[in-house]
């Protein structure tokens, strides 16, 4: 499998994540599962059935997050400068379409947040980014049509 670039803020937030899933979720669950057999019958026991649920749903993620943070590779966007979009930058474009600037910062997939303006390095918007500089204007395809970006900006750190 390829390295998956990350930013360190990613990769410890993907730690943090499975150090509660193995250090307290995986525990409670253990202990769920062995009250509702206290309970008896365990075919009619719906206790037990979600517990069983939760426990495969938890132990999925774990492999999950072991296998993702076997392959990272940490990149420390501080270290880079330029004005040339790359992983870990944040990017102030001007949305020609909607009037306004918005700032994105490129990101590993798996610290991807909308919400938070992260966007996925493997996102149409990123994608067309990469390599570009200030000045440049990026049309990206979109469910809503093609939209216009201006680079009006790019940081990193």
């Amino acid at each position: 499998m390829d390295k998956i670039p990350m930013t360190a803020e990613g990769f410890a937030a993907l730690e943090v994540e499975l150090k509660m899933l193995k250090g307290t979720e995986r525990p409670a669950i253990i202990k769920a599962i062995a009250t509702a057999r206290e309970h008896g019958d365990l075919k009619e026991n719906a206790e037990y059935h979600a517990a069983r649920e939760r426990q495969s749903f938890v132990e999925g993620r774990i492999a999950e997050l072991e296998g993702v943070i076997s392959h990272v590779e940490v990149i420390d966007p501080s270290t880079m400068s330029g004005t040339v979009v790359r992983f870990g930058a944040s990017v102030l474009v001007y949305d020609e379409d909607a009037d306004e600037e918005i700032t994105y910062r490129v990101v590993g997939s798996h610290e991807a947040d909308i919400a938070q303006m992260r966007i996925s390095i493997t996102a149409p918007l990123a994608r067309a980014l990469l390599g570009k500089t200030i000045g440049d204007v990026v049309e990206v395809t979109t469910p809503g049509g093609k939209k216009s970006y201006e680079v009006c900006d790019v940081s990193f750190g």
